[in-house]
């Protein structure tokens, strides 16, 4: 199914989920592999790259600072790096689409290059704040200028050394500690971070992978250090992108809740900071097996079957929210038909994702009839059945239209979601994809 401009799904009840469920590749590890090929010596070849509309746009900011970056007909993705300092001044400004990641990652690696790009992009991600990034990037040299308020366009002025800085991130935010690091690759002496939990870790992974020393401890307070060590040198190094666990939320989710659904997702990523989900839903009583643990890329990944279950609601801790941020919506859906309430903790980030996903999945769980209650950092639902018989604009948030078109397949009425096309950042196919596995998701307008 194509996932043309102004795309409208309508999602209705459905039973018997079946087979495998193929989801793309895993979108945080995406970004990485083309940015750090970009920045290391030599070729790197990068297979499962997900090719969605965000990491595209990252591909083509790549190739606008002078990056050669190929797809072969395998669907193999070829990047020949620069080197550290090797990128040019773009000729225009880097439209980034959607793409928080991108945006804020790229914005990292111009602050250390000796270079100006200005960044943009679409209405959704130009009222998204770029100030958490900018301001410790101003404080390791970088000239800024932005919108009032820290917003898109913004345009950096890099260095070619960047002062090594110790940052102490008021929030466990992957964007800011990675656009940190990406910047201290250039610098002298050690870039350090510390954030208040652990946030997903993959930069600190691949940096590795390319052959930078990264060093990460918990302290005794339960915060999370990590230190760079700059002057670093990257060299190329191919990269398989596990499948992505944010993505495989949707089709889990659906499986747990629809009557006699048995479904298998194969090559998950199952990095420990990113499988909050899962643990999340077992601990509700979710049916959701592990199979052939192994590592890929130097990530862990492995085969997950997921049958449907009878749930119940928990109480979730705060200093789990890092490790399942992305998937909070979703998890609000499988909340609705949880016996009891779900109490999800430490979600404020939520307010400043695509869109208010708090607000917005609030506002539509309830018009679907769920009891659902929420303040900055709490979102409380309540299981009960839901009605359905509405329609949600997505908002440009392929999150929240993917969560609700789950939340149809368990509806007493279809839900139908407008601005589906958004779907493509992150899961192209998602429909045709959902469909052989069972569900009922048809295109009702274009």
């Amino acid at each position: 199914m194509s996932m043309q401009t102004n795309l409208s799904l309508l999602s209705q009840r459905t039973d018997n989920l079946a087979g495998i469920v193929d989801v793309p590749g895993d979108k945080s590890m995406s970004h990485r592999s083309l940015i750090l090929g970009s920045l290391a010596i030599g070729t790197t070849k990068v297979t499962g790259l997900l090719e969605g509309a965000d990491v595209l746009a990252t591909a083509d900011a790549m190739r606008a600072l002078g990056v050669d970056i190929t797809r072969q007909d395998d669907g193999t993705w070829v990047i020949v790096g620069q080197g550290l300092h090797g990128f040019v001044a773009p000729e225009t400004a880097l439209d980034l689409g959607n793409s928080g990641t991108g945006v804020r990652l790229l914005m990292g690696v111009v602050a250390g290059q000796a270079i100006t790009a200005t960044f943009t992009g679409d209405a959704s991600l130009s009222v998204r704040p770029m100030a958490r990034i900018t301001d410790p990037l101003q404080q390791m040299g970088t000239r800024v200028a932005s919108r009032d308020g820290g917003l898109l366009p913004v345009t950096i002025t890099g260095q070619s050394e960047p002062m090594a800085i110790s940052y102490e991130s008021p929030v466990a935010s992957a964007q800011i500690k990675s656009a940190i690091l990406l910047a201290g690759l250039t610098a002298r002496g050690d870039t350090e971070i510390i954030e208040p939990h652990a946030s997903r870790d993959h930069t600190e992974s691949m940096l590795r992978h390319f052959g930078a020393t990264v060093d990460q401890t918990v302290r005794d307070d339960g915060r999370h250090h990590v230190r760079l060590h700059g002057d670093a040198q990257l060299i190329a190094a191919d990269i398989a992108v596990p499948r992505d666990p944010s993505s495989a939320a949707f089709p889990m989710v659906a499986a747990l809740l629809t009557t006699g659904s048995d479904i298998t997702l194969p090559s998950i990523g199952m990095n420990p900071l990113r499988t909050g989900l899962i643990t999340t839903l077992i601990e509700m009583g979710g049916d959701i097996s592990i199979h052939n643990p192994r590592d890929e890329g130097g990530e862990p990944v492995a085969d997950l079957r997921v049958r449907q279950s009878d749930l119940h609601g928990i109480n979730i801790p705060a200093e789990r929210a890092a490790s399942m941020i992305d998937e909070f919506p979703i998890l609000s859906v499988a909340a609705t038909q949880a016996q009891g309430t779900t109490i999800m903790n430490g979600v404020a980030e939520l307010r400043v994702k695509e869109t208010d996903r708090i607000k917005v999945m609030a506002d539509g769980l309830i018009a679907a009839g769920a009891i659902v209650s929420y303040d900055d950092d709490t979102m409380t639902v309540t299981g009960c059945s839901i009605a359905g018989g509405i329609t949600v604009n997505s908002q440009h948030d392929h999150r929240i239209a993917m969560s609700f078109l789950t939340l149809g397949l368990i509806s007493n009425a279809p839900v139908s979601v407008d601005g589906c096309e958004t779907i493509n950042t992150s899961f192209p196919d998602f429909a045709r994809i959902m469909q052989n596995a069972g569900a009922n998701i048809t295109e009702t307008s274009s």
